[in-house]
């Protein structure tokens, strides 16, 4: 059965999720960490915009997804924090980030992307 709109969001917000497991070590720039771990929440609130009924914003501001779901009637307390992750989708982009760049925890990140994943997987009906 061909995946709708939101699980096809899902199932790429599964790719930037798995890529950031794979960037806990030194190996990786925290830009590029960043990035992927800000594409992973993007496209997974789109999923649930799109799950709702409405047409996403096309935007990659987080804040603006999340006040969006917010005028939807959903309760976004939960996911506030992941709104840091802008900085990487705008600012870090195209920039170095040098060692007074964003001091995140990876690990933290990763949990809460997967916290945010595994909602919206059962809110659009995804499954790996």
């Amino acid at each position: 059965m061909p995946l709708n709109q939101a699980q096809t969001f899902q199932l790429m917000a599964h790719k930037d999720l798995r890529a950031i497991k794979q960037m806990t070590g030194e190996g990786f720039d925290i830009e590029t960490f960043g990035f992927h771990a800000q594409q992973a929440v993007e496209k997974s609130l789109k999923a649930w915009i799109r799950q709702l009924g409405e047409i996403p914003p096309f935007t990659h501001n987080l804040a603006i997804l999340v006040t969006r779901l917010e005028e939807l009637s959903q309760d976004m307390s939960a996911w506030q924090e992941l709104v840091e992750l802008n900085t990487f989708a705008v600012q870090f982009r195209y920039a170095e980030v040098d060692d007074e760049g964003p001091d995140i925890d990876r690990h933290d990140v990763i949990r809460q992307v997967e916290q945010l994943l595994t909602t919206i997987d059962q809110l659009v009906g995804y499954s790996e």
